[in-house]
């Protein structure tokens, strides 16, 4: 069986890790994060990015912020235009300042999220049909009402969907496919909000695989996941394996370490 067309991408933005992402947020310590092994890691992944003949903006690391290298969760990038989001940790909300010049360099039209309310990327799921946002611990009902107001000018349809306790993004637990196929855990697909979707489940266990990426011919899966990297090439996908050992100390992911439009 072969997957349905790809999702086109002609650019991503990345930026390197900074030796001070040792001081990174996490929700629960499970180690600390191997500098030398996350610059390895990374570099496989921008260069798979490269690899599907996409321009990869490399943004040079910021020591004052170490989880920049995160920087899904500073902006909202559509074909319409890019919006500036509004961090729900206090610790990042300077991140976004840092994004804006790469983001006008490349965006005719760019907004931002004025607050008071706080939304990030990592909540966000553009698919073929709407924009689905995920109310979590870093994104509340006033940073979803603002978008609401920016993306209907562009005429988009934006959903407000509801990430399960404990989880801190939407996409930790989801990621797209193609513009009709979902990859989901479970427990995030048991809330019913991807109804109408081909849903695919990822392995009991491997929940941590629900982090993946579609970037145009490739789906960035992180490694470790052997059951979900199976299934996902049965269904026609031509997976790519990359080390994130590092980066889930920072409950980052493969949807994190980029900005894809």
């Amino acid at each position: 069986m072969m997957s349905n067309p790809t999702i086109e991408f002609t650019r991503a933005i990345t930026r390197r890790p900074a030796s001070s992402i040792t001081e990174g947020l996490r929700a629960e310590d499970i180690g600390t994060p191997d500098l030398g092994q996350m610059l390895k890691d990374h570099g496989h992944y921008v260069a798979t990015l490269k690899r599907t003949g996409a321009e990869v903006i490399e943004l040079p690391p910021l020591e004052d912020y170490p989880d920049a290298v995160f920087v899904e969760d500073t902006a909202l990038c559509l074909p319409q235009g890019a919006v500036l989001m509004r961090p729900g940790a206090p610790s990042r909300m300077g991140e976004v300042d840092e994004m804006e010049p790469a983001l006008r360099s490349v965006y005719d039209d760019v907004r931002r999220i004025e607050g008071p309310g706080h939304i990030e990327g990592g909540d966000i799921l553009v698919t073929g049909r709407e924009i689905l946002v995920g109310r979590s611990d870093r994104t509340d009902a006033a940073g979803v009402a603002e978008l609401v107001d920016i993306v209907s000018e562009w005429g988009l349809k934006l959903r407000e969907v509801f990430t399960p306790p404990g989880v801190l993004h939407f996409k930790t637990d989801c990621s797209l496919l193609d513009p009709d196929t979902i990859l989901s855990t479970k427990r995030l697909d048991a809330s019913g909000c991807f109804e109408g979707y081909r849903v695919l489940h990822v392995a009991e266990g491997e929940e941590a695989a629900a982090n993946s990426i579609r970037f145009n011919q490739f789906v960035l899966c992180p490694a470790g996941f052997p059951r979900t990297a199976a299934m996902l090439r049965e269904s026609g996908f031509d997976v790519v394996e990359v080390n994130n050992s590092e980066c889930a100390k920072l409950d980052g992911g493969m949807s994190c370490l980029s900005l894809r439009f």
